[in-house]
């Protein structure tokens, strides 16, 4: 009796201590593809690749686990994936494009985090498929001539097309397929300075019969479905490379509001060529009508300026271009400026000096511009005292003086430029300029009051410059502190009246200002400029701008509330509400922060309480919000299919979930418990009570009985403390069949493409393969491995592992079978079912190291069990074992294989089947080395005690 109460109690310790475990687990990650692959080898170079045709839709899901619910998010090699898809898929654990082009193809991450250990990390490369439209183009040895390919020329035709992967290109004469050396008029060749394969057909001195039809067909060998393209050419006495006429002159003048139409014919060429146009900058107007060699703009403004070209292509020789430009007449930008005195550089305008009027104009075209001068309204010639010339193009385009000598009381009065197009349809400029004693040169003062300018963010502000003179001269403004565009995004703005006006004023906008007299519209002389200073007030900015804050009653709550920046920064006030309720206020010091306790937190101390940090220019706010409420529970993912069945329309979930920050505020005292289908508009609500405190980490279980299969639920999960509701937790959960529901029956021969859903072990060295004798390398290790799959059969299937280099003696690869489920007696109860494992094996070769089989048991905790072991060489034949089982819960078998100590090693295994019930024969497990897996150890422990306990309870 006193042994079995110390043998219960230890029991009993050991139990806790595995039951207490937390669930927080740091996370892991496995890509799968959902949707269809074009190449279901999912291992090549060492590397998982998904290979999808171009426009299927690319599904890849990221299976996730650990606890709290890690997030995920998908990447891409080069920049993030969001760069390339719809972002609400960024996040999500199944990446969704639909539509795939070529450029996405590369390197996709999962990456899922939980704060726990470092991020998880998984990638898989998608290759995109395709094939385009083969092209062939055709050249003759001799130049590229216009005229007719003849005989005794020699001819290339190229065949080209875009592919992944590389094409393979055919061709054919009629229905002769050409081979090299099958006629040695033709040579097929790759040109060395490309790469890919045979794609250039050579006729060498053309002969009679080489006038065919010739046909390159591209082929991909058909992966992804793909079928092959094919693209013909005509090749006669006539063929010839195209030539056009552009039956338009060059250039092309025309007023704007006109429609103008370019029109190109084909001259020459066989096959007929087709015809496009281009602009050699930008593309074409979106008005451009286009039919067939006519271009016609309807409307035509200055932006449609520019040269446009014709080109003909017939895929022979290299394609015709004949190119014409389109003007359009403007004139724009009339400007005068005044120059007294050039030669004794006096800014007065004096009798018996010289005065010299500039007239500038901006004219397209610049050769059709003509200027007349008129004073007082009537034609002024040139003369020897009024001198009018045009200055040089190049030098000043548009630019016309009168100079007047000696000036003359009589010479006072109105002149007159006035600027022409010899076209016509463009109205003319007329620029008026007054000569007179009254003609003063421009003074710039800025008013004493507006020297310095103070104003608010968001306000709009004038700065201030007065010109005098006659006549006023243009204004121009720009920064003086700095060397950054003013606010309309130039580096200067012009004002006819000196005054700048700024919108919506920017607190980078604060500095100085320079106003500065231009040449234009006024005298020519040194210019002259103030400055003027501008002050932007702008409101404190403070953080934090929204902080929410939980606590539970009785406790205290500190909120600080910081001045980040201001102007100005003087006599800063602040306030303290709860509410519309004043709380506190006062005046800043030297200190940049303002603080609120609350000693002892109170129901009428929950709510909203907002800091205003103010100045002259307005107001800066921090919001606390001070709630008891209790964070969100997280749902536990990671159970595995906490699923049972209790009829065969309906089904039970065990839902799970720990409780995020559970000391942060009062006690949960009970859940909230919301159920829907998915879809459905009503609510089933259920309280769920809690008789003590929640521990960080503890695993809280819900059980929700008669769903209907297979509906998926929205459920919804809400902590109820002291304060009320807390925030709720959302998730659906999903009825999906295993694969074996209840166990029954499985069978594997590794025929299909996802090889009965067995999975590489992610902590072995390498890898199981699958293969057949009929796709085994030639080259493979002789005196080693099977010739046959396990029915004797050279295309069956089979999985084994390679012992060549690069492996070492002692590595293992592991494979992982699907998960089984087992069927329970009811919810909480265990079944005793009793499963008959068998499988063949393959061990041949004087190196063969172990192959070893291994039962994990699926539950809160993974345990692992040593089942049956075999090592050294079996003979050239596959062998059958028979393995009784008697899982507890939901499992899975492991085959483990250890390469031996040399390269004639390999291992296979083949025909694996679960079936419920004992097997007939057993084979007992070979002794197996001591394992250090602690799981393990304590499992056979546990074993015993219960087989120890059974003991003594049938004793008493």
């Amino acid at each position: 009796m006193d042994l079995s109460y110390v043998l219960l109690w230890l029991l009993t310790v050991l139990l806790e201590g595995i039951s207490c475990q937390g669930v927080y687990a740091p996370p892991n990650v496995r890509i799968i593809h959902s949707g269809l692959a074009c190449n279901i080898e999912e291992e090549r170079y060492s590397e998982r690749v998904y290979t999808i045709r171009e426009g299927e839709t690319l599904e890849l899901t990221c299976l996730v686990t650990g606890h709290p619910r890690p997030q995920i998010r998908w990447t891409k090699t080069a920049g993030s994936a969001s760069d390339r898809f719809q972002d609400s898929s960024v996040f999500n654990d199944t990446l969704r494009i639909v539509n795939i082009q070529r450029h996405q193809g590369g390197r996709y991450y999962c990456k899922a985090e939980n704060g726990l250990g470092s991020p998880a990390i998984k990638s898989i490369r998608v290759d995109v498929y395709y094939l385009d439209d083969p092209i062939v183009t055709v050249h003759q040895s001799i130049g590229e001539a216009k005229e007719q390919f003849y005989y005794e020329r020699t001819v290339f035709l190229r065949c080209i097309a875009n592919s992944n992967p590389p094409v393979r290109y055919s061709w054919k004469r009629g229905e002769e397929i050409l081979l090299q050396g099958s006629d040695k008029g033709v040579e097929i060749y790759e040109p060395f300075f490309t790469q890919g394969e045979t794609k250039i057909l050579k006729l060498k001195n053309l002969r009679p019969q080489d006038y065919a039809n010739y046909s390159c067909i591209a082929s991909v060998r058909n992966v992804c479905n793909i079928p092959d393209k094919m693209v013909s050419f005509k090749l006669s006495n006539t063929t010839a490379s195209p030539s056009i006429k552009l039956l338009v002159d060059d250039p092309i003048v025309v007023n704007p509001g006109e429609a103008i139409t370019l029109v190109c014919v084909t001259t020459g060429g066989d096959p007929p060529p087709t015809l496009t146009w281009v602009r050699y900058v930008g593309t074409l107007p979106e008005k451009t009508v286009l039919n067939r060699g006519k271009l016609t703009i309807p409307s035509i403004t200055s932006e449609d300026a520019g040269t446009y070209s014709c080109v003909a292509n017939n895929n022979v020789g290299n394609p015709a271009k004949k190119s014409t430009s389109i003007i359009v007449r403007a004139l724009k930008k009339g400007r005068f400026w005044i120059t007294p005195d050039p030669y004794h550089k006096d800014d007065n305008i004096q009798i018996g000096r010289e005065v010299k009027i500039s007239c500038q104009v901006e004219a397209v075209p610049s050769e059709e511009l003509t200027f007349s001068w008129f004073k007082n309204g009537r034609p002024l010639r040139s003369s020897e005292r009024m001198v009018i010339t045009q200055t040089d193009p190049d030098v000043s385009p548009g630019t016309t003086n009168l100079d007047i000598i000696d000036l003359k009381f009589t010479d006072f009065g109105t002149y007159t430029c006035v600027a022409s197009l010899k076209g016509g349809g463009i109205s003319d400029i007329s620029i008026d300029v007054n000569i007179s004693s009254s003609t003063v040169p421009p003074n710039l003062t800025v008013p004493k009051e507006k020297s310095s300018m103070v104003t608010r963010e968001g306000d709009t502000i004038e700065l201030q410059c007065q010109v005098s003179g006659k006549p006023k001269p243009i204004i121009m403004w720009s920064r003086a502190d700095k060397e950054v565009p003013m606010p309309d995004g130039s580096m200067q703005m012009e004002s006819y009246d000196g005054i700048l006006r700024i919108v919506n004023v920017s607190r980078e906008m604060t500095g100085s200002y320079r106003c500065q007299t231009s040449q234009y519209n006024g005298f020519n002389v040194k210019p002259r400029e103030a400055l003027v200073q501008l002050i932007v007030q702008f409101p404190p900015a403070v953080e934090p701008t929204f902080m929410e804050i939980r606590q539970g009653l009785g406790h205290s709550v500190s909120m600080k509330c910081k001045v980040l920046r201001a102007y100005p920064t003087r006599v800063l006030m602040y306030e303290w509400r709860l509410g519309n309720k004043l709380l506190e206020k006062g005046q800043f010091d030297s200190q940049d922060y303002t603080e609120l306790t609350v000693n002892i937190l109170a129901k009428e101390h929950y709510g909203t309480y907002n800091c205003s940090i103010i100045n002259e220019a307005g107001a800066g706010r921090c919001s606390f919000l001070v709630t008891g409420k209790a964070y969100p529970p997280e749902f536990y993912y990671d159970t595995y299919n906490p699923l049972w069945q209790i009829k065969s329309q309906t089904y039970s979930y065990t839902l799970q979930w720990t409780q995020m920050n559970p000391d942060a505020v009062d006690r949960i005292l009970a859940y909230r418990l919301g159920f829907k289908q998915a879809g459905q508009q009503r609510w089933w609500e259920q309280e769920i009570s809690v008789t003590g405190p929640i521990k960080k980490g503890e695993l809280i279980s819900n059980n929700l009985t008669e769903l209907v299969k297979p509906e998926p639920y929205e459920i919804r999960l809400t902590p109820i403390n002291r304060f009320g509701e807390g925030d709720s937790a959302i998730r659906i959960i999903k009825y999906s069949a295993p694969i074996n529901p209840h166990l029954r029956e499985f069978h594997c021969g590794f025929e299909d493409g996802n090889i009965c859903l067995f999975t590489q072990d992610d902590i072995d060295i390498f890898d199981w393969t699958k293969q057949s004798a009929s796709t085994r390398d030639t080259r493979y290790t002789p005196n080693t491995g099977p010739t046959t799959d396990a029915s004797g059969s050279k295309h069956g299937f089979y999985m084994y592992i390679e012992a060549s280099r690069p492996r070492l003696e002692g590595e293992k690869a592991r494979l992982l079978s699907p998960v089984f489920n087992i069927a329970q007696k009811n919810p909480y109860g265990s079944s005793n079912t009793a499963y008959c494992f068998s499988f063949y094996y393959h061990m041949y070769g004087r190196h063969i190291g172990m192959l070893n089989i291994i039962l994990r048991l699926k539950g809160q905790t993974v345990t692992e069990i040593p089942l049956w072991s075999a090592h050294g060489n079996k003979g050239e034949q596959w062998n059958h074992a028979n393995i009784n089982i008697h899982p507890t819960t939901s499992f899975q078998l492991i085959f483990e294989g250890v390469r031996g100590p040399g390269i004639e090693g390999d291992i296979a295994i083949d025909d694996i089947s679960i079936v419920e019930g004992e097997c007939a024969k057993v084979d007992e497990p070979a002794p197996t080395p001591a394992s250090g897996i602690t799981g393990i150890l304590v499992h056979i422990w546990l074993y015993r005690v219960f087989l120890f306990l059974s003991f003594l309870s049938h004793q008493r």
